[in-house]
């Protein structure tokens, strides 16, 4: 099974995370990351560009509004992920438990990646999915 690891801090959390010294930062996820590959759990992780330099599409009218950089009144924010492929939940929630970078602010959500077998395999857009993630190696 399939688990995504979000990494959320809350803006004071992420602001902090500006004082951590960026080698030091860069070696503790590497080691992390590395026990994640060592075991053969790792499908993919990545981190994400400052919130700031984003943007935000509203689809809340007919016309989606598109507004530069997070929401304007964030609590929290998503910094990056983790795809693992695990036997169970309990073993995503394990692995989450030794992540590195913790502390006040900061929270991982555990989510589980539905498969496309889930999905009803007579509806013609399922197949043509199914088709593409065959061809590309996905299957």
């Amino acid at each position: 099974m399939k688990y995504m690891l979000v990494m959320r801090a809350t803006d004071e959390a992420f602001a902090s995370m500006g004082e951590i010294d960026f080698d030091q930062m860069l070696e503790t996820i590497g080691r992390f990351n590395d026990e994640l590959i060592r075991a053969g759990v790792l499908v993919a992780a990545e981190g994400l560009d400052d919130a700031a330099d984003g943007v935000v599409i509203d689809h809340s009218s007919e016309t989606p509004v598109v507004t530069d950089g997070p929401y304007g009144e964030t609590k929290e924010l998503f910094n990056g992920f983790y795809i693992l492929n695990v036997a169970s939940k309990e073993e995503a929630i394990e692995w989450a438990k030794r992540a590195p970078l913790s502390g006040p602010g900061l929270k991982t959500e555990i989510r589980r990646v539905t498969t496309i077998d889930e999905f009803p395999q007579d509806n013609v857009w399922i197949q043509k999915e199914r088709a593409w993630r065959e061809a590309t190696g996905q299957l």
